[in-house]
């Protein structure tokens, strides 16, 4: 073949570079993140989630609420000295009870320390770099001037409707708004006296960092918003922590699937809960760029070829699900240590790869067996060839094995008269013609063309396969040549004015048949005095005369007619030999 192997999965490659540059399997990648590389880890206790949840609703009354509601709940907790207070709930309007505002108001400004939230409305079509909001909702001016700080609750679900990521920061009208997680943990970092920086959080083209989860759904501590509201929970249990307060039931909608588990979603104060505590532990991971993605994919690409051209199949498919294997412990390994890579692209290529292999080295050994028919299939029966590309290397072996079998010689009579009036390219192709009549009835009754011998051929039947009746089929070979070499004469008569004619012996007895010669040449053949005897028959028969045997005659004298011609001493031989012409088939 024109394409070899590495050439084939140098083109794989390739095309797995492209798709990695495209991030086309994307969804792949990440759905292969979700299952294997995120993972839950111990939950940050100074992080409460108090729960706008069913009981709740019931005890305090309909929703939305009376904003008095949310000043005795910030009054309450700042009893107990919370750090930050983030109420994971949008107020951009007063009440129509200038009352119920001035208390609500009073107590965030009271507190000193309650982070709102505000949402930003965007394109449907972003464009790379910090996203530029087309509106902004807030609280309404009194309540905005009375917060410790805002902070955006805009979460973007991936394709598959999965939150993935956090969009740290986005734009309005010059200003830049920071996300409500951020904002909190801020917060949060300054009261212990610490800092963050935005710089050292990695960013997609979108200006989003990779949420890695601590918990699944409901695993952060959650408190029901009416029990703190009705004193069960003392408020100096809040001390020091990070208080958030959100929507926790389905009714509200705001709940959302994640990476650590696809069925049961998770509310947003969850979410946020989760965001916070990496902020806090500065546990971010950086997607690797995709070039450097490319750079190990063709490490791995270069290790693959290798592993592909074993000899043996199982052997290749096993060291490449091993390599599969290492990769996604290894993946998993380094998104630990802050760096994701994608592993899906490695894997499908590897398993690409496999199929690839197989598949060509299936079609060069088709190719392979088509070429060794094609070469042998002008020496030998179709079934030959088929019994050595089964055998392999073993069945081409020097040595041979003695068994019962016929012998056929076919000579040109008057071949060499001719060839004196015509013109020797001429010759060539008049040779050819009857070589080839002489091969194909051969072939065409399951015998083996054994060598041509000059304007002679010589045939076996029953080696290197068994053939069952084979005196008889070498009869009736023998028979296929008179017939077919009749239309050729009269071809040569009509050129020449002259033709030429078969002479043919056959005989039937034992012989060591097998690959005969040395390690670098060798000719699969048949030697014995049962060749010897067949070549003398031969060379009796005159032009156009068939003649065998009485070993051949014994086995097939009920099916052919034949005339007994005598005895001929044949060289060599101390007994003379009875021979019949053979005159037709029955």
């Amino acid at each position: 073949m024109h394409i070899k192997l590495k050439h084939l999965h140098a083109i794989i490659t390739l095309l797995f570079v492209v798709l990695l540059q495209q991030n086309v399997l994307s969804a792949l990648e990440l759905r292969m993140q979700d299952k294997w590389l995120q993972h839950t880890r111990p939950i940050d206790t100074r992080i409460s989630i108090l729960a706008i949840d069913e009981e709740s609703l019931l005890e305090i009354g309909q929703w939305p609420w009376d904003r008095r509601v949310y000043a005795q709940l910030i009054e309450y907790l700042s009893e107990g000295n919370p750090a930050v207070i983030g109420l994971d709930i949008t107020f951009p309007l007063p009440s129509d009870d200038s009352d119920e505002n001035e208390v609500f108001v009073n107590a965030v400004r009271e507190a000193g320390n309650v982070v709102l939230a505000r949402y930003g409305v965007f394109d449907e079509y972003a464009q790379r770099g910090m996203i530029e909001a087309l509106e902004l909702y807030e609280p309404f001016p009194e309540l905005k001037e009375a917060a410790a700080a805002l902070g955006h609750l805009n979460t973007i679900p991936d394709s598959d409707s999965v939150v993935r990521k956090s969009l740290l920061r986005f734009a309005y009208n010059g200003e830049q708004i920071d996300s409500f997680s951020w904002v909190i943990a801020n917060k949060y970092m300054e009261h212990t006296g610490q800092r963050i920086e935005q710089a050292d959080v990695p960013l997609d083209l979108f200006e989003r960092f990779h949420i890695a989860y601590a918990g699944k759904p409901q695993q952060f501590e959650v408190i029901p918003f009416s029990m703190v509201l009705q004193g069960d929970v003392p408020a100096d249990y809040f001390e020091d922590r990070i208080v958030l307060a959100g929507p926790y039931t389905v009714g509200m909608n705001d709940d959302y699937l994640t990476p650590l588990d696809s069925k049961q979603s998770m509310f947003g104060v969850e979410i946020h809960a989760n965001i916070i505590q990496s902020i806090l532990e500065q546990y971010y991971k950086k997607e690797l760029d995709w070039k450097w993605d490319g750079a190990i994919l063709i490490a791995v690409a270069l290790i693959a070829y290798w592993l592909c051209r074993l000899r043996s199949v199982i052997g290749s498919f096993a060291a490449l699900a091993a390599l599969a294997t290492a990769i996604l412990f290894a993946s998993r390994w380094i998104y630990d240590s802050g760096t994701i890579v994608s592993s899906v692209y490695l894997i499908a290529m590897l398993f690409t790869f496999f199929i690839a292999s197989v598949a060509y080295n299936y079609v060069v050994e088709l190719a392979e067996r088509k070429r060794v028919t094609q070469i042998f299939g002008r020496y030998v029966a179709p079934e030959v060839v088929d019994q050595i590309l089964k055998n392999g290397e073993e069945g081409l072996k020097l040595g041979g094995s003695r068994k019962e079998l016929t012998v056929l010689f076919v000579d040109i009579r008057g071949f060499t008269t001719l060839s004196e009036r015509v013109e020797p390219e001429e010759i060539v192709g008049i040779l050819n013609e009857y070589l080839d009549l002489t091969a194909n009835c051969i072939f065409k009754f399951g015998g083996t063309l054994d060598k041509f011998i000059g304007d002679a051929t010589m045939a076996i039947f029953n080696a290197p396969l068994p053939l069952e009746d084979h005196a008889m089929q070498a009869v009736r070979s023998a028979w296929a040549m008179k017939e077919g070499s009749a239309e050729l004469e009269k071809k040569l008569m009509e050129r020449f004015g002259e033709g030429v004619k078969f002479g043919i012996g056959i005989h039937t007895g034992p012989a060591v048949v097998g690959n005969i010669g040395s390690k670098t040449r060798m000719d699969f053949t048949v030697i014995g005095d049962t060749v010897n005897t067949t070549a003398r028959l031969e060379s009796s028969a005159k032009p156009g005369q068939i003649i065998v045997s009485s070993a051949v005659y014994e086995l097939v004298k009920e099916r052919v007619d034949a005339a007994f011609l005598g005895e001929i001493q044949v060289k060599g031989k101390e007994q003379k030999i009875a021979i019949y012409e053979l005159e037709g088939i029955k």
